[in-house]
């Protein structure tokens, strides 16, 4: 869902105080504005518990929240590295769509504020990724490859 720190922004993006909260939007999947923006945050606790469990060599975690991708994922990467995202494996959430095109806010603006529907990434070696989803789709979540980690001076994060 959309992270506390957003909310200013999302505030203004549909003026709230006057908006219509309860009635269902297709572009919500039939939900309302309302039920949408108060999805809770996700805790990950028990998910990344599972992994260290089941033995995966996590080597780096992301909780994004405040400052979006730009801000929570470089925190988690040593000097040198990127982390290179792909756009198209992102499975962005419909509101976010929305709020871009409701308030006219630019791509690199909605990674920055918002987690656009990831709520945490891991970073395991490339032969772990595929168990590592395994169990976290075992534990229920929708977990998917959404990059990789690369040799990179000039850049922390890269959404290409």
């Amino acid at each position: 869902g959309v992270p506390s720190n957003g909310f200013s922004l999302v505030r203004k993006v549909f003026d709230i105080e006057n908006a219509d909260l309860k009635t269902p939007l297709e572009e919500l999947g039939g939900k309302s504005l309302g039920e949408t923006l108060l999805t809770p945050t996700k805790i990950y606790v028990k998910d990344i518990l599972a992994l260290i469990e089941k033995k995966i060599n996590i080597r780096a975690i992301s909780h994004i929240t405040g400052g979006g991708f730009y801000e929570n994922i470089p925190r988690s990467i040593p000097e040198g590295f990127a982390a290179k995202i792909e756009r198209s494996a992102i499975r962005i959430l419909p509101i976010f769509d929305l709020i871009a095109k409701a308030g006219n806010v630019s791509e690199r603006d909605m990674f920055n504020t918002f987690n656009m529907g990831v709520g945490m990434s891991v970073v395991v070696k490339k032969e772990d990724a595929d168990k590592a989803i395994e169990i976290l789709r075992a534990c229920g979540e929708n977990a998917y490859v959404m990059g990789e980690i690369i040799k990179d001076d000039n850049n922390k994060i890269i959404i290409c």
